[in-house]
């Protein structure tokens, strides 16, 4: 018997594995594995969220101005000129959808977030992977890379899982290169805890290109991964267009409450700056004593490289460290198999961490 068949594109996905988040035997869980803040959600955030138990039964408008009004008042950018969604995925997919079609290519890179690939076949394009340059997007090898099918390119910065990031200059150069009808997206899911002077999200570049979106989420700094809620920034062609595709109602009237008083909170936002600035040092140092090397990062985690052979590998590593409940992201599906990244956690699980790689590094 036949049976329905999805688009051949849809077939080649493979599916988006998320870390684990448990630690069988263990007394006591710290999870590092998916970047969360140790430090939650605002209280006004919690108290917003809780507020709207009482309007539960009511549609709100699926539009989110108050939202975007929040996010624009405190970035700097035109309201009307904003997106949200379910998470920032939801608006990378939008964008893939959009403007991708069977015939195009996307370009991302080696070691680049994984839902842009899921994004470009779902949208019936061909994904493009271009290498990096020591971990870093390389913006030579993404121009060298362009064709007369190229019709968007994935940029994470900084990019996850390294944790490294490319300069405004870089990113001005490499928008410069392309041809006006390829769409730069520039992911800054982490762009709020940098504190390079020569960095920039590309908010004001989009002020100004009719061909460049910026995403953000507030899954990362802001706590709120389980409300699931992202915005993009962009020309008001390209937002028109998205709005068109975006479900009506994309995003609950209790996100929008929550990401209204956590994007106004600043003095907690800064709070969580300072903390992971402070932890994300200490940990560097710590475990670059150990004789591993971690690769440099501007985000709230690390990338920490193990040997390939011999007693101290990732997976031993990993093993070792999932006993004692330290729960850590192996990268193997991210072509980077012998490295672990490790989310800057609280106080006591940045010590915590530390005490127990020194004592797998000491054992044979």
């Amino acid at each position: 018997m036949t049976q329905p068949q999805p688009k051949p594109s849809i077939l080649e996905i493979e599916p988006y594995k998320q870390g684990k988040s448990k630690a069988a035997g263990a007394q006591k869980m710290f999870k590092l594995s998916s970047n969360e803040t140790p430090l939650g959600a605002s209280p006004k955030a919690k108290a917003a969220y809780l507020a709207e138990v009482e309007h539960l039964e009511l549609y709100h408008d699926g539009s989110a101005p108050s939202l975007r009004a929040a996010i624009g008042g405190v970035y700097g950018i035109e309201a009307q000129r904003i997106i949200c969604g379910a998470g920032s995925d939801e608006v990378l997919n939008l964008i893939a959808y959009a403007y991708l079609q069977a015939g195009d290519e996307a370009i991302y890179t080696r070691h680049g977030f994984l839902v842009y690939p899921i994004a470009i076949r779902s949208a019936g394009a061909t994904p493009v992977v271009v290498s990096e340059r020591d971990l870093h997007t390389d913006v030579d090898a993404i121009l060298a890379a362009v064709t007369t099918r190229t019709k968007m390119v994935f940029i994470a910065n900084p990019n996850n899982p390294t944790g490294t990031y490319i300069s405004a200059d870089e990113v001005r150069r490499l928008h410069a290169g392309l041809p006006d009808h390829v769409i730069l997206v520039l992911d800054g899911a982490y762009a709020e805890y940098v504190q390079e002077h020569d960095y920039s999200d590309g908010l004001e570049l989009a002020k100004t290109a009719q061909n460049v979106v910026v995403t953000h989420t507030f899954s990362k700094i802001y706590g709120l991964a389980g409300l699931r809620l992202g915005w993009g920034y962009a020309s008001a062609g390209i937002i028109d267009v998205l709005n068109r595709i975006r479900g009506p109602f994309n995003i609950s009237s209790s996100a929008v409450a929550a990401g209204i008083a956590a994007v106004e909170d600043q003095r907690f936002m800064q709070a969580a700056i300072a903390h992971n600035t402070k932890w994300c040092a200490f940990l560097v140092k710590e475990i670059a004593a150990l004789g591993l090397t971690v690769t440099p990062s501007v985000a709230n985690f690390i990338l920490i490289n193990f040997p390939e052979t011999g007693a101290h590998t990732a997976t031993a590593a990993d093993a070792f460290l999932t006993q004692r409940g330290f729960i850590l992201r192996a990268v193997g599906n991210y072509h980077l198999p012998h490295a672990l990244r490790l989310t800057v956690g609280s106080e006591e699980a940045c010590k915590g961490v530390v005490a127990a790689l020194t004592e797998f590094m000491k054992g044979e």
